[in-house]
């Protein structure tokens, strides 16, 4: 699985990074095939209270994951945006088993 971070208009801590990859690779759990996940870190002007946005794109064989969430941190975007993910995931798993 191959994670690709993009930070738009700013420089990702390594912490920050650390910690996207390690909460992208729990992903692994709920679905094995994922080829490639692509996460965009952007701060939403103007500077107020919920504007760090992580949109998260999720490349499956077949097919392409999207989901987007805004909050005060970077850290709670992500944890929404990979729960969210999951339930696409575990939906997307359970469409390839009825076929």
């Amino acid at each position: 699985m191959e994670i690709k971070i993009q930070s738009i208009h700013f420089d990702a801590t390594e912490k920050l990074q650390a910690f996207i990859e390690k909460k992208i690779a729990k992903l692994e759990k709920s679905y094995e095939d994922i080829k490639k996940v692509e996460v965009q870190l952007k701060v939403v002007k103007p500077a107020t209270a919920q504007n760090k946005e992580v949109s998260i794109t999720v490349t499956v064989p077949g097919s392409t994951l999207f989901v987007e969430k805004v909050s005060d941190t970077f850290e709670e975007s992500l944890d929404l945006g990979v729960d969210s993910m999951r339930v696409q995931l575990q939906k997307f798993k359970e469409k390839l088993r009825n076929y």
